[in-house]
């Protein structure tokens, strides 16, 4: 053995031996450490946004977390106190989680429903697919402070809704202002951005195998049972896609409750993320708020976990074996 670290080349040295192996650590040439260089510098900028603008607060904000700071004094370390409060004492953080559970658990899977729905309907060789195809994704570039107003006219007690409604003799709700019904008009607006998943889910259903069809044809397979022994599983990894971001983005739902509701009437809407910017900009307590904010990461990652267990039983992909 020592003759071999003896007579190791120059390019090689034996750093270890131990029972009986040895590991040799490569002395890296000059154009590795040339290369080396240029990878570190080309990704820099986004070494220093991640540690700048993600990393570095979400760290900091475990720490105001545990602290009682108004940002205008020194912060004062109270420990788990508000996330104490928050579990125990704070009646608006539960109907706040309430209402987001409520929010993401109908608009996720209606807006998986509706999205796997019109893209059968566009995958089909009709005439003017390109336009409807078009139609649907339009309301997807158009600004959602924009459409939360357009919505909030649509749904006034005198709106085009409700004017509708009186034309077939039904006596419209104010939808804003009563708490039975404010819930599910944020739930139809969540609807209306569904052209995103229905592209995707398009885009799926085009890349699937057209021998599949004429197999199932030829079974006397109908188009119902081509659609869930053929279409369905072939696109169920995009399903899943849009299931993970769809729970992600439910969860952290603001600008539609801001603009249109600002959480009421009496915390009918209120949802997480507008809870804690309250607590954080209108109040202060940006303690309280961190807090809410990791407790509402462990709620999203709690979901994302299930989602990702139960995708095993239910998900395809092409080169998979069971």
């Amino acid at each position: 053995m020592s003759n071999l670290v003896d007579e190791a080349p120059g390019a090689e040295r034996v750093a270890l031996r131990a029972g009986g192996r040895r590991t040799v650590r490569h002395r890296m040439s000059r154009r590795g450490k040339k290369e080396a260089f240029y990878f570190w510098l080309f990704i820099s900028p986004w070494l220093i946004g991640f540690v700048g603008f993600l990393l570095g607060p979400m760290i900091a904000s475990v720490y105001i977390s545990l602290t009682e700071w108004d940002s205008f004094t020194p912060p004062e370390w109270v420990g788990l106190a508000n996330y104490r409060k928050a579990l125990t004492q704070d009646p608006v953080f539960w109907k706040a989680l309430g209402n987001t559970f409520y929010y993401a658990l109908i608009s996720v899977p209606l807006g998986l429903v509706i999205g796997v729905w019109l893209a059968n309907l566009l995958n089909k060789r009709v005439r003017g697919r390109k336009l409807f195809r078009t139609f649907i994704y339009l309301p997807t570039l158009v600004p959602l402070v924009a459409t939360a107003m357009v919505f909030k006219m649509v749904l006034a007690p005198s709106g085009p809704l409700n004017d509708l409604l009186g034309w077939f003799g039904i006596d419209g709700p104010a939808w804003l202002l009563d708490a039975t019904w404010v819930k599910p008009a944020l739930i139809v607006l969540s609807a209306w951005g569904a052209g995103a998943a229905t592209v995707l889910l398009l885009s799926a259903m085009n890349g699937i195998p057209k021998e599949l069809y004429e197999a199932a044809e030829i079974d006397g397979a109908s188009a119902w049972r081509q659609f869930w022994s053929v279409t369905f599983p072939q696109i169920t990894p995009v399903i899943f896609f849009n299931l993970i971001m769809g729970l992600i983005g439910s969860f952290q739902i603001f600008s539609q409750v801001y603009i249109l509701t600002s959480g009421g009437p009496d915390n009918a809407s209120q949802m997480m993320v507008p809870l804690l910017f309250r607590e954080a900009f209108s109040f202060y307590h940006f303690g309280y708020a961190s807090a809410i904010a990791w407790l509402l990461f462990v709620v999203i990652m709690v979901f994302t976990l299930i989602a990702f267990r139960t995708a095993r039983k239910w998900v395809f992909y092409e080169t998979e074996v069971r």
